[in-house]
């Protein structure tokens, strides 16, 4: 039959069954109640032996037993509910955006810009911001304490850097609407940006250089006009020159003269390859990645006999691969160790453009995008349809077309003169 065992502070019931020990705690050290359930538990377990009871398929024999025959299984705790899963933070958010779109959907200097823009609202925010409970203040207190800070050459960060911002924090939101990552509209309807200044036109060298010789212009201001440079067709020659004395690496002369005769960016000429070129047809190829949105585009342009020239001569020593501009595998003085010849990066680009022209009157030159300008600018000023300047140079905006859609100062005094030059207001003699 049945006994009890005391253990501690409590009763134990036991017994044995069809060969097997059973033992259950009663969870009472009442000696009295633990008594009167072995005795209902005996009772039980007699008429269980006799048939007056029977155990249901699978129900557990002390649940049974201590119950008198009522309770089939053991008494369940109630299981909580899962706990909720923490409140995503803006950093989560950033990161499964990128990771998601790592995948070719966007380039890589593109998600890096991203990821600059996105680090720029966590320093706003934190880095345990709840994105959940992102509202207007947050967006507004951003832009402020943006526009207190100095950007580039510590030149005050511009509205346009600051809405660009804003649109790539927007793309990261909807895109997390969409995942079910967040909800609502992003809460930007109605942010206050500072005022923007109209970029000025693109100048000439001389024009650019007696502003600045009139003097007060901090080291900022003298580097926004050199970013307003564009070179006429006399300086892109004497530039050009210069380069092919000074340059150290074959593909520098011919990436600079592609520059200057195509008005192609730097990343379009990093991407261009060997058979991008119909020297034949005299034409080139470019791969484009800002004119559509999620779609790789390209234009063809035209190539100028001088520069068929100097690119037939640049093919004759290519070292190889598939690229137009490359190094060789071996470089002196390099710590890049090349097994194959690949594209140039863009640091590359960029360092070997100011070594380039360093130490001569060409170092004020900002960078590869000068020769756009300058294309733009000497077409315009030869009168070309815009609409073949537009073909040429791919994506543009107006407001781009503004800044060099004129002619050069002394085609201006020369327009102004035809006009008003004989002093008679329009009378005539």
């Amino acid at each position: 039959m049945a006994w009890l065992e005391l253990r501690g502070n409590t009763y134990r019931i036991n017994f044995w069954h069809g060969g097997r020990h059973f033992s259950r705690s009663l969870k009472t050290g009442d000696e009295t109640k633990a008594t009167a359930t072995k005795l209902r538990v005996e009772e039980s377990l007699s008429d269980l032996e006799r048939g007056r009871l029977k155990l249901p398929a699978g129900a557990d024999l002390i649940t049974f037993l201590i119950s008198d025959g009522t309770l089939t299984e053991r008494p369940q705790m109630p299981v909580p509910p899962p706990a909720p899963p923490p409140p995503m933070t803006l950093a989560e958010l950033r990161d499964r955006y990128l990771h998601t779109h790592s995948n070719g959907a966007m380039e890589e200097n593109s998600l890096a810009t991203v990821r600059l823009h996105l680090g720029h609202f966590i320093k706003t925010l934190g880095v345990k911001f709840q994105i959940d409970t992102l509202a207007f203040s947050h967006l507004q207190a951003h832009i402020d304490r943006r526009a207190k800070k100095k950007g580039h050459h510590q030149r005050p960060i511009s509205p346009t850097t600051l809405r660009k911002e804003m649109a790539s924090f927007r793309a990261c939101w909807n895109w997390g609407v969409h995942a079910n990552l967040v909800k609502g509209s992003f809460p930007n309807r109605g942010l206050t940006y500072p005022k923007a200044d109209e970029k000025p036109p693109f100048q000439t060298w001389q024009e650019i250089e007696r502003q600045i010789s009139h003097g007060g212009l901090s080291n900022a201001e003298q580097r926004a006009l050199w970013d307003c440079l564009f070179l006429s067709l006399t300086e892109i020659n004497d530039l050009l020159t210069h380069v092919k004395q000074h340059a150290h690496h074959g593909f520098l002369y011919p990436m600079f003269c592609f520059a200057a005769y195509t008005g192609a960016r730097r990343s379009e000429m990093l991407r261009a390859k060997l058979s991008d070129l119909d020297l034949e047809a005299k034409t080139a190829l470019l791969h484009e990645k800002k004119r559509a949105k999620g779609r790789r585009t390209s234009r063809r342009v035209p190539l100028s006999d001088f520069l068929v020239g100097v690119l037939r001569d640049w093919l004759t020593v290519h070292p190889g691969g598939q690229y137009l501009f490359c190094h060789e595998l071996q470089v002196v003085r390099s710590k890049t160790k090349r097994t194959e010849h690949g594209a140039l990066t863009r640091n590359e680009a960029n360092d070997h453009f100011k070594r380039t022209v360093a130490d001569s009157k060409w170092d004020r030159l900002r960078g590869w995008h000068v020769f756009r300008h300058s294309f733009a600018s000497n077409c315009a000023a030869k009168g070309i349809d815009q609409r073949l300047i537009d073909a040429w140079l791919g994506h543009q905006t107006e407001e781009m077309r503004r800044r060099y859609r004129h002619c050069f100062p002394d085609q201006q005094q020369l327009a102004i003169q035809l006009v008003f030059g004989n002093g008679t207001n329009g009378q005539q003699s």
